[in-house]
């Protein structure tokens, strides 16, 4: 091979899969803001190769919910990606899930990530304090989801984050 043959190497990140029209421009916003291969997952590798699942949860996907557990929680322990997913979740959450099914899990994420032990000390904030301060920034819509009625799984659980919360 020719010196000029040889691939580069230019240490750049993977490209962004393309735009989806069912994720609002803050989600992509905060989907981009986060160095998602440097960021090690639950599983023991990169949480490069969770990108797509959020992705798919961004977009309505109730599945994807429910496939982060193993990678960003598991039983009582948060793992290194719940900041970042977190992240993106509250900024879909403040985008209006438009589907009761995804309001659903992405509350149901929620709920699973506050009921995990705290690894922070007194003076800073760890994985479950990060999580957390993210949560706390979409109150006012969780207030307006607790206040459906007592039948309502998604008020249940809206309420079930508020009281973690300590906002009842």
């Amino acid at each position: 091979m020719w010196e000029n043959d040889m691939p580069q190497r230019t240490g750049k990140r993977r490209p962004a899969p393309p735009l989806s029209p069912l994720i609002p421009d803050s989600v992509e916003a905060e989907l981009a803001r986060h160095d998602w291969d440097a960021i090690p997952c639950g599983c023991g590798h990169s949480a490069g190769h969770l990108v797509g699942t959020v992705r798919d949860a961004a977009e309505g996907h109730p599945s994807a919910f429910r496939a982060l557990e193993g990678h960003v929680f598991l039983a009582e322990a948060l793992k290194p990606p719940a900041p970042a997913v977190c992240g993106v979740l509250m900024a879909v959450w403040a985008a209006g899930p438009p589907r009761q099914d995804t309001r659903e899990a992405l509350l149901w994420t929620l709920l699973c990530l506050l009921c995990c032990v705290d690894d922070g000390s007194s003076h800073e904030a760890g994985l479950y304090g990060q999580c957390a301060a993210f949560i706390r920034t979409g109150t006012a819509g969780l207030l307006r989801e607790a206040a459906g009625g007592p039948a309502s799984g998604n008020a249940e659980y809206a309420r079930a984050i508020l009281d973690i919360l300590g906002m009842t």
